[in-house]
């Protein structure tokens, strides 16, 4: 239990870390923006408390937000995935149903869920945060792009993550 807590603790810190210093500073175009920080409320244990997910989303886009200077769009968006997530989950769901002490990632459910599953909630983030900072119609199809070219690249930044940072254990 406290394992799982501290090492949370430390993919958070880490992810907003690799996203404000090295992401942040990569230019992939006028239309892409990765965000892989939105990988640690993907991967939080299945039980995860609904409020603590809430909590974490705002954290999380709370923290970002100070460093984008986007006055809370990220926290707005990291709170709508957060709050979908259970949602999502319960629509993925195994007839089983997931096992206690378990991440959603990768090595534990495979890569058909987990696209799947990352795949919609990242692209509802996305929708979230471009559509709120645009805030207007006359753009509505350029946000589209952006929200469809941003979620792709971010679902790759995350599989490959996954890939990366699996553990040996969980490969055998």
């Amino acid at each position: 239990m406290l394992t799982t807590i501290l090492k949370n603790i430390l993919r958070f810190i880490v992810l907003i870390l690799v996203q404000i210093i090295v992401i942040r500073n990569i230019e992939l175009g006028r239309f892409i923006n990765p965000f892989l920080y939105v990988l640690f409320i993907i991967a939080l244990p299945f039980e995860t408390p609904k409020w603590l997910l809430i909590l974490s989303g705002f954290v999380l886009g709370i923290t970002i937000d100070m460093f984008y200077d986007t006055m809370g769009l990220h926290a707005a968006a990291g709170v709508f995935m957060a709050y979908i997530r259970p949602s999502i989950l319960k629509l993925f769901s195994p007839r089983e149903g997931y096992e206690f002490g378990t991440q959603p990632t990768i090595q534990y459910l495979g890569v058909p869920w987990f696209i799947s599953y990352s795949g919609i909630l990242i692209i509802l983030h996305h929708l979230v945060l471009f559509y709120l900072e645009v805030f207007r119609f006359s753009e509505f199809f350029y946000t589209l792009l952006r929200v469809f070219l941003s979620s792709v690249f971010t679902l790759l930044f995350v599989v490959l993550t996954q890939y990366l940072f699996q553990n040996k254990k969980d490969a055998e």
